[in-house]
This record gives C-alpha cells, structure tokens and sequence, in this order.
C-alpha cells in the first residue's frame, strides 16, 4: 500500500512537472523569439527597391534600387558604395569563395558580376530568358540559379566559366529560390500557385507541387536539416511543405503581399516580410510537423523585402514614405504610389534583450 502511495505520488507529479515544463518552455521559446526594431539608417534617392541580400563576410546590405544597387556597410551604417547599371535590378547570389557577387537586372536581361570586396564589376552576363530576378547560389553544384521571369524558365551559371549552361522550363512566373543538401533547387511559380523542383546537377524539372489555398506565392526558404519549405503567399499565407514529397505540412497566417522569406535554423525561425500589412511574421518551429506563430513585429508599409544576417540573428528590411503616383500612361495604366525624396530607409530588427542583457 505505501509503495503504491508513492508511485501515485511520483506519477503525479511528473505529469505536474511535464506540464509546468512543457508551459515553461514554450514562454521561453516565445520570449526568445520577440523581435523588435533597434536600429534606421537612412539612404539617398527615390527609386523603388526589389530584393534585399546580405554579404556575411563583409557584413554588406545590398539594397536593389531601380538602376543601381546601394551597398550599406552595417557595422557603420554608412554607405560602402554602389554599382552602377543595373537596370531593373532584382536580386543577389554571394560566391564567396570566388569573392564574387551576382546581380540580376530584369530590364537590362543582364547579371552583373563584381568583386565584392571593391563592388567593382567584373563581367556581364547575358541572361537565358526575359526579366531575370530571383538569384541563388548553390556551392555544392558550383552554380547560380536564376528565375527568368518572363521567360517561364531556370537557368544554370557556372560560376568558373561564368557561363549558362543549362536552362529549365517551369511552365509559368518563376520567382525565388531555394536548395536542399541533395543538390535538388526548389522555386515557387507565382501565376501558377505551386512549387517545381528541379534536378540542380541536370536542370530538369522533377516534381510540380500545388500550394492551394496559397496565392501569387512569390518568397522561398527552406529548413534543409529537416527538409521543410516555406513559402510565402499575397493572400496571407505562409505554407510550410516537405521538401521531399510536396506534402502540406502547416498554413499559418501572415500578413498581406509578403515578397521574401527566410529561416534561422539556429533558432528555428521562420519570417515572413509583409509589404502591404507593414509586418514581418515570426514563426517558431516547435517541431519538423508543428509551427506556432509568435510574433507580427510592425515595420512600415512597402517592407516587402528582407535578409537574415544569421551569425547576429539579425534580419533586415527596407521602406520609404509615399507620395501621389505619377499619371497613368498607356504603358503604365496603373501607376504605384512615388517614393518621397529622403525618406528611404533600413530597419535593423533584433531579438529583444532578456533580463537586462544583450544578446
């Protein structure tokens, strides 16, 4: 009878303990996962702005704007430099290893090439399709990946020769990219509402996985330890899928028109840069199946885009103030707002600090 009593008693209470411990921990997660906004830098000019990339070497913030590109030294908040001729400038893929930096110029059909320790450039690539945008590397394959947008396709560049060498049909808008430990390259197809894998090595396409109910899917990251993809959507999702099958694992709410997302595998964070709410979601990956929204950190409207440093878990975003838009033209029926002079800015957001001490 007294041993009974105590096995009750030590069952009782380790279902206590597990519930305290389970509760404690997940205040914990979420308070370490509270972001706030710590620093602004501001930057000349009135052009629009696409992707945004950051050069972990050099702690460099490339900042696409319209014709050219502003590098923002961030330990500084200075500007570096800026690369010239870079008309309609999307993204950026670092090889560094080469100490090279990849740039995609939608109007010109171009990838500048330049040397990321003087920005100075080096080549200029002509593109395989029509409006090049979303950019990766991939050091396994030694190759830069780029979404060719009006072209429908996914071209390989070999980074010694700086040569296309191969190029992928997807069979819709392709826009950003992301790569699995296999070498296999994932891209959302944004007319089409779904992700294509491609082999990376031949350039094929391997799978088409719908993204329903997601929407104009358009930023892409991945958690290439437990081979999950998050995409974001401009209906205010966020689908987690598995990177080997194109099984819905998680919907979670995000806010309006988001055009980037990353993930912090150290602290097992997703985000998503939402344009439209002037939001960026954070999501907590509780387990490779279950994920927990934590976190809608205000950061101003038009911050669509975003770059994770990951070494300071840190994450970046850039906006401006808006004026009237210009008058409609044939060309242009339906003009977005102009950006105000002198009000262009970078957010730097940070987890916040605990108990009176910096991360």
């Amino acid at each position: 009878m007294k041993q009974n009593n105590i096995l009750r008693t030590l069952l009782v209470s380790g279902l206590l303990c597990a519930g305290l411990c389970g509760a404690a921990h997940a205040v914990t997660f979420k308070a370490d996962a509270q972001f706030e906004v710590t620093k602004h830098y501001r930057l000349d000019g009135a052009q629009r702005w696409d992707y945004v990339a950051y050069d972990t070497v050099r702690h460099h913030l490339f900042v696409s704007r319209g014709d050219h590109v502003q590098v923002l030294d961030t330990h500084t908040g200075k500007l570096f430099g800026e690369i010239e001729n870079t008309d309609g400038v999307h993204g950026f893929a670092f090889v560094q290893d080469r100490k090279l930096g990849f740039v995609t110029n939608g109007r010109a059909n171009t990838i500048t090439v330049v040397n990321l320790d003087t920005l100075k450039v080096v080549d200029t690539i002509p593109a395989a399709g029509a409006d090049p945008d979303g950019i990766l590397y991939v050091p396994s394959l030694h190759r830069v990946f780029v979404s060719n947008g009006h072209a429908e396709s996914v071209s390989a560049i070999d980074v010694a020769t700086r040569k296309v060498v191969a190029t992928a049909q997807v069979g819709g808008k392709p826009e950003a990219l992301a790569a699995d430990r296999q070498g296999n390259i994932f891209v959302n197809v944004e007319d089409r509402s779904e992700i294509v894998e491609l082999d990376g090595k031949s350039t094929t396409v391997q799978a088409r996985w719908p993204l329903a109910p997601c929407e104009k899917p358009s930023g892409l990251a991945i958690d290439a330890a437990n081979e999950r993809l998050f995409t974001v959507c401009a209906n205010h999702h966020m689908m987690v899928m598995d990177a080997t099958s194109g099984r819905r694992v998680a919907d979670l709410p995000i806010g309006g028109h988001p055009d980037a997302a990353a993930f912090d595998s150290a602290l097992k964070l997703a985000f998503s840069s939402n344009g439209e709410s002037g939001t960026m979601t954070v999501v907590h990956e509780d387990d490779s199946d279950h994920y927990s929204v934590v976190q809608n950190l205000q950061t101003l409207e038009g911050a669509k885009t975003m770059a994770l440093d990951p070494q300071e878990h840190r994450v970046y975003l850039v906006s401006s103030k808006f004026g009237p838009p210009e008058a409609a033209t044939a060309q242009n029926p339906h003009p977005r707002p102009t950006v105000i002079p002198g009000t262009f800015e970078v957010l730097a957001a940070q987890r916040r600090a605990r108990s009176g001490m910096e991360d």
